[in-house]
């Protein structure tokens, strides 16, 4: 692989921490509650985000310390993102996985996070907090969005 060519062209096992922790567009979808089907495995996403999530800039308040706080969160990495069904079809992580690419909005590619917000496939805007809405499962099944499983390119 030349120089030139982008660091996520190469497989994901041999990227860097740093390079690793990038690929996150910040779009916040993965902090969202989800229902799964315990029978098909269908995946739901709903409009109740993670206590941790800041809803304006997309990002974990915590994320180094995040399992402290939330222990149920998970580190993505090579060896569990075949377990990582449930991400968004828009996450670089997925798609990169499954040979797709990245999105033209992602922010490796257009130098900012402005063209992911306003193709409307972050967070911002749409979201209610955990602490405000609670995670029963009756209380996040009137809170199913279609918007997080939306995938532009």
């Amino acid at each position: 692989m030349s120089e030139s060519t982008p660091f996520w062209h190469k497989p994901l096992s041999e990227m860097t921490e740093e390079q690793w922790e990038s690929l996150c567009d910040g779009c916040g979808k993965c902090c969202l509650n989800k229902l799964i089907d315990d029978d098909t495995d269908e995946v739901y996403f709903t409009n109740v985000a993670c206590q941790l999530l800041n809803h304006k800039t997309c990002r974990c308040n915590k994320y180094p310390q995040r399992f402290k706080y939330v222990p149920e969160c998970l580190k993505v990495s090579v060896e569990n993102l075949e377990e990582l069904y449930w991400f968004p079809p828009s996450c670089a992580y997925r798609r990169l996985h499954e040979g797709r690419g990245l999105p033209s909005w992602h922010p490796l590619l257009t130098g900012s996070q402005s063209a992911m917000h306003a193709s409307g496939m972050s967070i911002r805007n749409k979201v209610l907090d955990e602490r405000d809405v609670g995670t029963d499962s009756q209380v996040l099944m009137g809170c199913i969005a279609s918007w997080p499983a939306k995938d532009l390119d």
